[in-house]
């Protein structure tokens, strides 16, 4: 009797369209009712480089089943990160160099283990030395550097430790950008509440959470990287990420003035950019000289959204991860003119002996 009566109730509850399914915040996923022009971009309406690659493997087979994706993209030079030191990176610029040396470029690494040890730092500057002579385009420094690598007496190694200030300073005696990625987003490091823009990253990804002793307060390894940005004006550094204040472009502005030598690319935060259309075409427009296209991981199928973003005022549309943005992006509509600056000419402005015969010349 009690069955059924309960069968009852969930019919009658269903006829009246009052049972919802149950579902968790991670599933829900609603597709949009909203009827706007749509123009995806599947190729860049200029060649671009993109200056934040990572490839393990630079052989000619890999390099050659690469390049027919970047030819779709109109991708015109690839940077990859990855390139070790040593006879690693000497390795991938000899298969370069051997197959398409105008579309591929490589940039040293660093190994910050024992620091602290005697004639460390004289073997690091020699070892970039002789990197770049083989073929490097610059320096890239991991996010390890400020919250994995100590010293040799375990204390935490600081971004700015002047025991690193020669590395610095021979990137720019040698003519050579330092790409590097401090940190992570803030709210990596703030309670992971109902209040927090990545809740759903940090709990699909655990090991992404941090706090002011893991290793250390955000703010405090950012301003490292920006004393060691001061500390060293002759050379040129991208601040990866836009330096994590693609939410605060009011901010990262005071900072690109505070310092002449920052560039910033925008590998892995367009989904910041697409959310504030309109305050994002007006950094655009102020920085536009020092503003790089890159993308971070190599993954062709999501590079369309880059493009839509910058090129189109396309309206509401989604980014390709949910645990990075649940929310929809517009797109900036950036001229021609500021365009080619972040697709290629920023880029060619600061990469060193670069073959520029894909690019346009104006």
């Amino acid at each position: 009797m009690l069955l059924k009566k309960v069968t009852q109730t969930v019919f009658l509850l269903i006829s009246m369209g009052t049972i919802a399914q149950e579902m968790s915040f991670e599933e829900y996923n609603p597709t949009s009712t909203l009827v706007v022009p749509t123009n995806e971009v599947k190729r860049a309406k200029f060649p671009f480089v993109d200056i934040h690659s990572h490839q393990r493997d630079m052989s000619a087979s890999a390099l050659t089943k690469m390049l027919k994706d970047m030819d779709a993209l109109n991708e015109g030079l690839m940077v990859n990160l990855s390139g070790g030191s040593g006879d690693r990176l000497k390795n991938m610029v000899e298969s370069i160099n051997a197959n398409y040396p105008n579309r591929f470029a490589v940039f040293a690494n660093v190994d910050f283990d024992n620091v602290g040890k005697e004639g460390w730092t004289e073997n690091a500057v020699k070892q970039l030395e002789e990197d770049v002579k083989v073929g490097a385009k610059g320096l890239k420094i991991f996010k390890s550097l400020g919250l994995r690598y100590n010293d040799t007496e375990g204390k935490r190694l600081a971004i700015d430790d002047p025991r690193l200030d020669p590395i610095w300073a021979k990137c720019g005696e040698l003519g050579i950008p330092v790409l590097i990625h401090a940190a992570d987003p803030k709210s990596f490091w703030d309670s992971m509440d109902s209040d927090n823009e990545r809740w759903l990253e940090l709990k699909t990804h655990s090991r992404r959470k941090r706090s002011a002793t893991d290793p250390a307060p955000w703010q405090q390894i950012i301003d490292e990287q920006h004393r060691m940005f001061k500390k060293h004006p002759n050379t040129n550094f991208i601040n990866a990420h836009m330096g994590w204040y693609a939410n605060d472009l009011a901010k990262l502005g005071e900072l690109m003035n505070e310092m002449p030598n920052m560039y910033v690319g925008i590998g892995a935060v367009i989904a910041e950019l697409g959310r504030q259309p309109k305050n994002a075409n007006a950094f655009f427009t102020k920085y536009q000289d020092r503003i790089l296209f890159g993308k971070d991981s190599w993954k062709p199928e999501e590079f369309p959204t880059y493009f839509r973003v910058l090129e189109t005022e396309d309206e509401y549309f989604p980014y390709y991860k949910k645990y990075h943005a649940f929310w929809s992006m517009y797109g900036l509509g950036l001229s021609d003119e500021i365009l080619k600056k972040v697709y290629y000419k920023n880029a060619l402005k600061l990469l060193p002996n670069i073959d520029t015969s894909v690019f346009p010349n104006n």
